[in-house]
């Protein structure tokens, strides 16, 4: 069941029948539903597959350095449905990572999706922690073309621990894996958390 058709009608019937297999499986695919009427699927507006074009399934550029000048010294260059529409009820996206000497992307989780990164350039040190109550640590050191695993929901990382600028990209397994930041989410929650409810585990005052 990993296609609903090659080509989708527009018709409400159709989106019905996309929504049913989506329920019976997550992998099913409606094809690239991109109509231009209100009829949403996956929180995204369908297109009728007469009007898609190249651009629809297309993202350029990811051979151009981005600016890693920021407090983390990594930039993330996301390339999901928000940015190829065509990956519309597919399952997967991209990110292509650039890291300053000593960058890091902070520890994180994808509630939606499992991550595979690749790396492209230099030398990461990478890991993810296990759910409770083990909290079991796993880490490896990345050159380029080594390739690591990151598990759907759990805490990882990334940090450049070379003297030179680092590269990869990582593929997820949903179009819109979400991102949660665990010291922003923690620590820059709006409005913030009581300070009692982290004193007692994080021992800050």
């Amino acid at each position: 069941m990993s296609s609903c058709f090659a080509h989708v009608a527009v018709s409400f019937a159709h989106v019905e029948l996309c929504w049913i297999l989506k329920l019976l499986s997550s992998s099913a695919s409606c094809g690239y539903i991109l109509v231009v009427v209100s009829v949403y699927v996956n929180g995204k507006f369908c297109k009728d597959p007469k009007l898609a074009t190249p651009d629809d399934f297309s993202f350029l550029g990811l051979n151009i350095p981005r600016n890693t000048s920021n407090p983390d010294g990594s930039t993330v260059t996301f390339v999901n449905v928000a940015q190829i529409a065509g990956l519309n009820t597919l399952g997967v996206s991209l990110v292509s990572i650039d890291y300053a000497p000593y960058g890091q992307i902070q520890p994180h989780t994808h509630p939606r999706a499992s991550e595979i990164l690749v790396v492209q350039e230099g030398t990461l040190y990478v890991g993810f922690v296990t759910s409770n109550p083990e909290n079991k640590l796993f880490t490896k050191i990345l050159n380029k073309g080594d390739v690591f695993v990151f598990p759907i929901g759990l805490i990882h990382f990334q940090f450049n621990i070379g003297k030179t600028n680092a590269v990869a990209f990582a593929g997820l397994s949903s179009q819109n894996p979400g991102v949660i930041t665990i010291a922003n989410a923690v620590l820059g929650s709006d409005p913030p958390i009581n300070p009692d409810v982290l004193a007692r585990r994080i021992r800050m005052w």
